[in-house]
């Protein structure tokens, strides 16, 4: 991609995504003076939000930039947009980039905001919009970004990683802003796949915290996942000092710690006794670690990497078993050192 091409001060950017993180990237652009829109594919969710300013089923309290357009119309808010955000749920991300292929200009810069695996193929989200948009520059866009604390304005770090470099410069030109900053990475799969594990520790986290253990607990879940997520990614040919950065231990301490994690959140509930589909339903959104740790262990058992963390979860939350068994297997197994990676 020649970033000389584009005229950075007149970007048009189109998110797509109508949820809290799509919204929230879509206020950002807006509010640092760059052309955007926000797609919402239902299109009286679309006016609603347009007319009241607001996004009352994701962001009820966070109110839109004014002159940030909101839309149903996919074709109209992706013929011409420069950059083109990708922030629906993972399960949707194959058929919205089918949709758009035929309607986006060739020049196109494709940015994933979706932290996920895509069922069935295994294929991380960066992977599915290569496969449905070939020739078009690609980021991945990965971090501890709450979305409710980035609305509220508090300091976020996130990381974009693409092997194109102009692709980084880019989202850094149009998202930079004093409460939010963007480093940039090359390491695509590294990246994205810190954003895609962290999931399942989150909800193994909130399992315990809602069953009442303490930090101890946590702590040692939360780095035991990281040597985890560090082993698989390793295997897939990521580079394992990447986790210890934003996308990685840093978004995996704000999704282990933080009620407003769905992630986190759908644990917690599961600690308290309630079923999967029951704390699905309580917080109405959706939680892709659910997904996703099924997908990793039938992975992780076909490379030969050892995740007993990750497959204990999955024992939890499709076979019945309890937290206790999971601890108790975890604590009678060899001590061996503490090391999360080994550098080659």
């Amino acid at each position: 991609m020649d970033s000389d091409s584009l005229n950075v001060t007149e970007l048009k950017t189109t998110v797509l995504g109508g949820g809290s993180f799509g919204t929230v990237l879509a206020s950002i652009v807006s509010n640092n003076g760059y052309p955007c829109t926000l797609w919402v594919r239902d299109p009286e969710d679309a006016d609603a939000v347009r007319t009241n300013r607001v996004n009352s089923k994701y962001l009820p309290e966070f109110k839109l930039p004014d002159d940030m357009n909101v839309s149903s119309d996919l074709a109209e808010v992706v013929k011409d947009a420069d950059i083109v955000m990708i922030a629906v749920p993972g399960n949707a991300v194959r058929e919205v980039s089918k949709e758009i292929k035929n309607l986006i200009h060739s020049d196109a810069v494709i940015i994933s905001a979706t932290k996920g695996i895509e069922p069935g193929t295994g294929e991380l989200m960066s992977q599915v919009i290569a496969e449905e948009l070939p020739g078009h520059a690609i980021g991945v866009l990965s971090g501890p970004n709450l979305a409710v604390e980035i609305a509220e304005g508090h300091l976020t770090g996130t990381v974009v990683a693409s092997r194109d470099p102009e692709v980084c410069k880019l989202a850094q030109q149009i998202m930079a802003s004093r409460s939010f900053r963007i480093y940039s990475n090359d390491d695509v799969t590294g990246v994205e796949l810190g954003g895609v594990l962290k999931n399942i520790y989150a909800i193994l986290s909130g399992v315990a915290s809602g069953r009442g253990d303490g930090a101890n607990t946590i702590s040692m879940m939360m780095t035991r996942g990281l040597a985890e997520m560090c082993r698989y990614a390793q295997a897939l040919g990521a580079n394992p000092a990447t986790f210890m950065g934003l996308s990685g231990i840093g978004d995996l301490i704000a999704t282990c710690s933080s009620e407003l994690s769905r992630n986190f959140r759908v644990g917690a509930l599961v600690g308290q006794g309630k079923t999967l589909e029951a704390a699905i339903d309580e917080i109405g959104q959706t939680a892709e670690g659910i997904n996703t740790v099924s997908v990793v262990i039938e992975q992780a058992k076909k490379m030969g990497v050892d995740m007993p963390l990750a497959q204990g979860l999955h024992d939890i939350l499709y076979s019945g078993r309890s937290l206790e068994e999971l601890v108790e297997e975890l604590m009678a197994r060899d001590q061996t050192q503490d090391v999360v990676y080994r550098v080659a």
